[in-house]
């Protein structure tokens, strides 16, 4: 066994996150760990790559298990290139190397040296256990998997977008090939053929992966097993995610079978010991009826997510019709054309979904239609009533306590007052003084949510922008978000970057950032999709290029759902 976790517990002053939790990995296996936004995932993660320590029970590794971890939010040396990155990987192995140089010339004045010998053993046994002469063919195979060409290996990482930052931390991890490999949420910022590869590779792995994932059909495609951290506990399923539903389903519906029985035995014995009590002849079969309530365990109910989403984004003014207009727009960056000769106009009421692989430009349009910066030629114009909102997980991370992420901006408010919009985003309680940059992706969504709520509600903002404001939201609640985002477009005009089926079907248009030419130059263009382009999108956002006709069948249905969904708001 590569881990076993024997009653593990985890609080956080008198919040306790973990209780009892035992669960074991094994070889080879490929496992799914789910749960609400604030169950304990990222925080059992931390437990196991020892960036936090349990305040009960262990994490046994097996003798000699390696362990390599993708969290969300880490970070690469910005002054070296991507191929410089993962030659990282290899940093003892090329040391051995450097010290085997130097042992055998060293060998060469005193060939009997026995102490020589035994050291450059021990430097070639490193060195092959890296598989070290073969390193370029390894860093080649993986950059080129994920999404890296060879024109970009010399790029530096410190100019490299977000999603591509991401794809190469991960890229290094699957280099190091560690036997247990543990990835908080992997999917984030990946296109579709890379989520395509990073399956497939998952799926040969050697070792045992550990996933927190959002992504149901990446847990289909990849996972063996289920892990549900609910209750402050772990509930083990055999099978990818949708082998998991029904499983759950039927274990709940024995819960509560169990918990019903056991609080209607208790309400009779109840009843019994209060109407026999004082009676002498019943006295002692009272006292015994009492005597099994006292040592009677009522099975608990099954628990479900404790919140849901509940906002709604205003304005005082109505809008003109036209409120982004772009013409010509370019955007460079150093030698890169992100963007050339953009021509298009965003209208009151639209949603907007911008599509495209990671580097080629979605979250830098963003930030140049919100003026955090300025085009290379062209123009972009807000119309009249226009004020835009934008949101982004690193602005929440910089704000400090969850409640500083509201106060800060307005320090006006009254701490009931934000403590009661908190809430409305599942904070409550205690939960309102924890460090933001201490969260999951899906805690941060929430506070993101409520940040723009606020602004849209005072400052009275008429364009919503979102970049991934689904990234880490659990399931459920990411459908919440897709409705709400078709209620506020009731209103407002929504631009979204998303990697979510369910909002991209509530979108009225598909925005594709695409490179094309025309005699000789290039541009940008936006696209437009028809409802079987738009069928076609969906589909491989849920299952990557290869599309089959279930998944096609699948994404008709998704749209069929947010159009009857929308009518409903009309």
């Amino acid at each position: 066994m590569l881990l076993e976790l024997q009653n593990l517990g985890k609080s956080f002053g008198e919040h306790e996150v973990l209780r009892d939790v035992n669960a074991g990995v094994e070889r080879g296996d490929r496992i799914g760990i789910i749960g609400a936004n604030g169950t304990g995932k990222t925080t059992l993660l931390r437990i196991l790559c020892g960036e936090s320590l349990p305040d009960a029970g262990d994490a046994a590794f097996g003798t000699g298990v390696t362990t390599g971890y993708l969290e969300q939010n880490a970070r690469l040396d910005p002054s070296l290139d991507i191929y410089a990155t993962m030659r990282l990987v290899f940093t003892p192995a090329l040391d051995a190397m450097q010290e085997m140089d130097a042992l055998q010339k060293q060998l060469a004045a005193d060939p009997h040296n026995a102490e020589l010998t035994e050291k450059i053993a021990h430097c070639t046994a490193v060195i092959d256990a890296m598989d070290a002469y073969n390193m370029d063919t390894q860093i080649k195979k993986v950059l080129n998997g994920m999404g890296f060409p060879a024109d970009t290996w010399t790029k530096l990482a410190g100019v490299l977008s977000g999603g591509e930052q991401t794809r190469l931390r991960l890229a290094r991890l699957l280099l190091e090939r560690p036997d247990l490999l543990i990835l908080d949420e992997p999917t984030n910022h990946l296109d579709l053929e890379t989520m395509e590869w990073l399956e497939n590779y998952l799926k040969a792995y050697r070792g045992a992966v550990l996933v927190v994932s959002h992504d149901r059909y990446f847990l289909d495609a990849v996972c063996t097993r289920i892990w549900e951290l609910r209750g402050k506990s772990i509930k083990t399923y055999r099978g990818n995610y949708s082998a998991y539903l029904p499983q759950r389903e039927a274990a709940d519906e024995r819960q509560q079978k169990l918990h019903d029985a056991a609080v209607e035995k208790a309400a009779k014995l109840q009843d019994y010991v209060d109407r026999n009590l004082v009676r002498a002849s019943t006295t002692k079969m009272a006292q015994s009826r009492r005597k099994q309530l006292e040592k009677l365990e009522i099975v608990e109910a099954p628990t479900t997510e404790a919140w849901e989403l509940n906002f709604r984004f205003e304005y005082d003014i109505e809008p003109y019709d036209e409120l982004v207009i772009m013409k010509n727009l370019s955007v460079h960056i150093g030698e890169r054309t992100l963007i050339d000769a953009l021509d298009y106009v965003v209208h009151r009421g639209d949603k907007l979904v911008i599509a495209g692989p990671n580097g080629a430009g979605k979250s830098t349009l963003l930030q140049v239609l919100d003026g955090k910066r300025r085009p290379s030629g062209g123009m972009v114009r807000l119309g009249s009533g226009a004020k835009p909102g934008v949101f982004t997980q690193q602005q929440a991370r910089r704000a400090g306590r969850v409640i500083d992420a509201i106060w800060n901006q307005y320090p006006r408010f009254t701490e009931l007052e934000v403590r009661s919009h908190l809430a409305r985003f599942g904070y409550r309680g205690e939960e309102v003084f924890k460090d933001c940059a201490s969260l999951s992706g899906g805690e941060l969504a929430r506070i993101m949510l409520a940040m723009k709520n606020v602004l849209s509600e005072q400052d009275q903002v008429g364009t919503m922008v979102f970049d991934e404001v689904d990234t880490g939201v659990s399931g459920r609640a990411a459908q919440k978000v897709a409705e709400k985002m078709a209620r506020i477009s009731r209103t407002k005009q929504v631009l979204c970057v998303t990697h979510l089926p369910q909002l991209a079907a509530m979108a009225d248009t598909h925005f594709s950032v695409e490179k094309g030419e025309q005699g000789g130059r290039t541009f940008t263009r936006v696209v437009q999709l028809d409802r079987a382009q738009r069928q076609q999108e969906l589909a491989r956002l849920t299952g990557g290029s290869s599309i089959s006709a279930t998944m096609l069948e699948g994404a008709g249905e998704l749209l069929d759902q947010a159009e009857k969904f929308k009518k409903t708001l009309a």
